[in-house]
């Protein structure tokens, strides 16, 4: 019997990513919220995954941000919503915390209800980002799944590494393209 995890939608980018990253001799960080630890369970379910993973932080509550992630209380009276701005936060804060080479990190609103009425606060919206030493690379996405949870959890984790794999493609000096 086939195992149940991680999910079969992300079992081919784990694949490649964790390829990459070895190939490199690069490691990740991961910050999520929302797809509360699917991204760093999937990349630790990669075998080898101690040449890559550095560490990850599922912070789900604005009082983790605070303990772990190097927020204010000024930070946190004045969030609005899962945005392009915290994501890059949190990745350049982890980052540079790990000393890892990238860090992906991820907000968004899973679900099954909005929690405002913004467009961060409905569900199935996400915003992404991967630091590294040089840059973020960040976006918003939504999902096209509406209220399914589980199903956002998940979509979010792979538009994660969709981007990570980009981020690190687009990194990759001196590699030929049918090589990577």
């Amino acid at each position: 019997m086939a195992s149940a995890f991680p999910p079969s939608s992300l079992r081919p980018i784990l694949q490649e990513v964790a390829r990459l990253l070895v190939l490199r001799n690069e490691t990740i960080s991961v910050a999520e919220t929302a797809a509360g630890g699917i991204i760093s369970a999937s990349l630790l379910s990669v075998p080898g995954a101690s040449k890559f993973y550095r560490g990850g932080l599922t912070l789900y509550t604005l009082e983790s941000r605070i303990q772990f992630a190097g927020w204010t209380e000024e930070t946190r009276n004045n969030y609005n919503g899962p945005n392009k701005e915290v994501v890059s936060g949190l990745a350049i804060h982890l980052r540079k915390s790990l000393g890892s080479t990238y860090c992906l990190s991820e907000s968004g609103t899973a679900g099954p209800g909005a929690s405002g009425k913004s467009r961060e606060r409905t569900p199935d919206f996400v915003a992404l980002a991967v630091a590294t030493q040089d840059a973020v690379v960040a976006e918003e996405q939504t999902t096209g799944m509406g209220g399914d949870r589980e199903q956002n959890m998940v979509e979010f984790a792979r538009l994660g590494l969709e981007l990570l794999r980009k981020t690190i493609v687009r990194n990759a000096d001196g590699l030929e393209e049918g090589k990577i």
